[in-house]
């Protein structure tokens, strides 16, 4: 699967993120507008179907997001 550059993803992110803040969903057409647009966006991006999933999949793929993830190491080697 390709995915979106990590600069691409960060940046839908951000977007997605003010304008949820914004309530951008329950605003003026052109606000739910944009809204949909970035929440579309991040789902192509990330290849998932949801905005749920595509905002977990978008944060999984940026630099330094899983820097201490130790999910497939065995509980001795993390002694």
């Amino acid at each position: 699967m390709l995915l979106a550059h990590p600069v691409v993803l960060a940046d839908l992110l951000e977007r997605y993120k003010a304008l949820a803040v914004l309530r951008a969903d329950q605003g003026g057409a052109e606000g739910r507008q944009e809204y949909e647009d970035v929440a579309y966006s991040l789902c192509l991006a990330t290849g998932t179907s949801d905005i749920d999933a595509a905002l977990v999949a978008a944060s999984h793929h940026l630099p330094g997001a899983r820097p201490a993830d130790d999910s497939l190491l065995s509980a001795e080697a993390l002694r």
